[in-house]
């Protein structure tokens, strides 16, 4: 029988091995999706693969799979980093979840100088990362770090990766050209919140030399907008997409 659902579980993943599910999702199989003994699950843990279940106790509030065989090996995305302000509740969960389609290995929350930090929650953001993945087939669950200041995260920058500043004051400068040297090397894009970086901000990211600026065209886009735009571009360019 074909596997029609998809469900990520913090659990090893093998042959003959058992999953055991808990209450939210034995409901979500068995009341929701209406699945009954016998039925196929595919499983993956971000680290075994996708692996073919099977359902061999079907409860209201419990369940058992037990897993056939793999459907797909460990694939790891780009070394890549996404680092963004959190935005608006909805905003910020259309970045997250697209950042996990795009192929995006660390999530990275900051606090910049017009960042709102209570609009992040770690639990839903996690939940909304592992529903991107659960419905675009990625068999990796990005690292989700905790928030922090912009500025600490700059002054411990780890040697070897770059990153990409989408500098929206770039926008009005129809000659300027970004610098997109460091292809092969481990990556990080970086996306201002609402209302842009502060001057003090951006000057220090000017100084920096292990940023680059790169321009998104000739329009301001917001924040979710240039998220998407910016991993299409470096993914078309140095990514697995070539």
């Amino acid at each position: 029988m074909d596997a029609k659902v998809r469900l990520y579980v913090d659990q090893p993943l093998g042959m003959g091995q058992a999953v055991a599910l808990g209450p939210e999702q034995a409901n979500y199989l068995f009341a929701v999706m209406r699945l009954s003994v016998g039925a196929g699950v595919l499983l993956f843990n971000g680290q075994d693969g996708e692996w073919r279940a099977e359902v061999a106790e079907a409860g209201k509030k419990r369940g058992l799979l037990i897993c056939a065989a793999q459907t797909r090996a460990q694939r790891m995305p780009p070394d890549l980093w996404l680092i963004f302000s959190p935005v608006k509740k909805d905003r910020t969960a259309i970045i997250v979840e697209k950042a996990v389609e795009m192929g995006v290995r660390r999530l990275v929350p900051v606090q910049t100088r017009y960042t709102n930090s209570e609009r992040w929650r770690d639990d839903k953001e996690r939940a909304h990362a592992i529903e991107a993945a659960e419905q675009c087939g990625a068999t990796h669950l990005p690292e989700l770090a905790a928030v922090q200041p912009l500025a600490r995260l700059l002054a411990d920058w780890p040697a070897g990766r770059v990153l990409f500043w989408a500098d929206e004051t770039l926008a009005a400068a129809p000659e300027a050209s970004a610098d997109h040297r460091g292809e092969g090397a481990p990556a990080a894009i970086l996306i201002g919140p609402e209302g842009g970086f502060s001057e003090e901000e951006k000057a220090q990211l000017r100084d920096l030399p292990f940023v680059r600026p790169l321009r998104l065209g000739p329009r301001i886009l917001r924040a979710e907008t240039a998220a998407i735009a910016a991993l299409a571009l470096w993914q078309a360019r140095h990514g697995d997409w070539q």
